[in-house]
């Protein structure tokens, strides 16, 4: 049952294991743990009556672009405040010959430029489907995650050259008043910018884009050690400038290291274990539902994508396992946010001895095990 509404409904984030224990004191989410809707309550009444929900699909094709929308806003104000707090840094950089607090403008830039190419996914992720990329051009996204991990790959390279550059052939920090406020301003910069894509990032869902946030708290940090090397400089420590400059490339490279992992989760279709463990949970308190055989969940762009195996009885007519599958899928695009598609396969129950699915039995691996609630492969 592939639906083609139900768009605003859904999130979370890895694990091919299907788990059926109650999910329900687990905190779902993805990989920064996204704060989720409640389901009951007073809260969730009046928002209900504020907000109904509509299974209309152009309501979800207006949400879908809202989103991207609200992606592209925090890029373009992102890229003006880090493009701001760069330009100046350049100047007193010009002013003081301050190693530090050139490797804090170099990663600075590259951080403002990592706009340029999640810019460019969001605008090919708003492209619709067609029949060569039936899923869409969310993917895009990741895509252009590697190439932000790229671009500060590079900075780091950069600013670590210049540090040793400046350890081997020392030369004199100027204005240490300036560069301690260029460093202070670099903090202040980065952590506008951090909390803001953050916050988007993880209100429309997209991964590369929350990422890019921690990667400017992070900065933020990085910038006090402009601030910590000039301190040394005034105290006597010359050595401190490049010194510092080094512990900001180190800084950096840390961050590529996490960025790099999150996007590669995301490429090899990682979601959050507990995720799976809740849609069995739901699928499996679904009225008609015996068994839930296999679960699969994946992000595309800003959206989950689910496929699910289920059993029913085998004396069922068809409208009925329909109905039974219809509504797990209700359930399901209303209780896992940022799910925007569910295909529920429902197989027959094995009740008269015959195997339905002898005929393409032949095709899938024999070692492999059946997919269940305790596999730990579903295949």
């Amino acid at each position: 049952m592939n639906p083609d509404h139900d768009r605003h409904h859904g999130d979370s984030t890895l694990g091919p294991a299907v788990h059926l224990e109650d999910e329900d004191s687990h905190d779902h989410g993805d990989a920064h743990q996204h704060e989720q809707e409640p389901h009951g309550g007073l809260h969730a009444f009046v928002a209900s009556v504020l907000r109904p929900h509509s299974h209309d699909a152009v309501n979800s094709v207006d949400t879908a672009l809202q989103t991207s929308r609200e992606g592209m806003t925090a890029l373009k104000i992102s890229l003006a405040v880090l493009a701001v707090t760069a330009s100046v840094q350049v100047a007193i950089v010009v002013m003081s010959g301050s190693v530090v607090l050139l490797a804090d403008t170099i990663h600075n830039f590259a951080d403002a430029l990592t706009a340029v190419p999640l810019g460019l996914a969001f605008w090919l992720g708003r492209r619709p489907a067609d029949r060569r990329y039936t899923y869409g051009y969310g993917r895009a996204e990741d895509l252009a995650g590697v190439l932000i991990i790229l671009i500060v790959a590079a900075s780091a390279a950069v600013a670590g050259w210049e540090a040793v550059e400046r350890l081997i052939h020392p030369q004199q920090v100027r204005h240490i008043g300036w560069v301690i406020a260029a460093g202070l301003i670099g903090f202040a910069g980065n952590e506008l910018v951090a909390h803001y894509r953050i916050r988007i990032g993880r209100k429309i869902g997209s991964a590369a884009l929350e990422a890019d946030g921690y990667h400017a708290r992070t900065d933020g940090v990085t910038s006090l050690g402009v601030v910590a090397g000039a301190v040394g400089v005034a105290l006597g420590w010359q050595a401190a400038d490049p010194v510092f400059g080094l512990a900001i490339t180190f800084a950096i490279l840390f961050v590529v290291k996490n960025a790099a992992r999150d996007i590669y989760r995301r490429l090899m279709d990682g979601v959050d274990p507990a995720l799976v463990g809740q849609i069995g949970t739901v699928l499996g308190k679904t009225i008609g539902i015996e068994t839930v055989d296999a679960v699969r969940v994946r992000w595309i762009g800003h959206q989950l994508h689910a496929e699910a195996e289920v059993t029913s009885d085998a004396d069922l007519p068809l409208s009925a396992a329909h109905a039974i599958a219809e509504d797990a899928r209700h359930q399901l695009l209303h209780q896992v946010r940022r799910l925007s598609s569910v295909i529920i396969h429902t197989n027959p129950s094995n009740r008269h001895g015959v195997d339905p699915h002898s005929i393409t039995a032949h095709h899938f691996t024999p070692f492999l095990p059946k997919p269940g609630p305790d596999s730990q492969l579903v295949t």
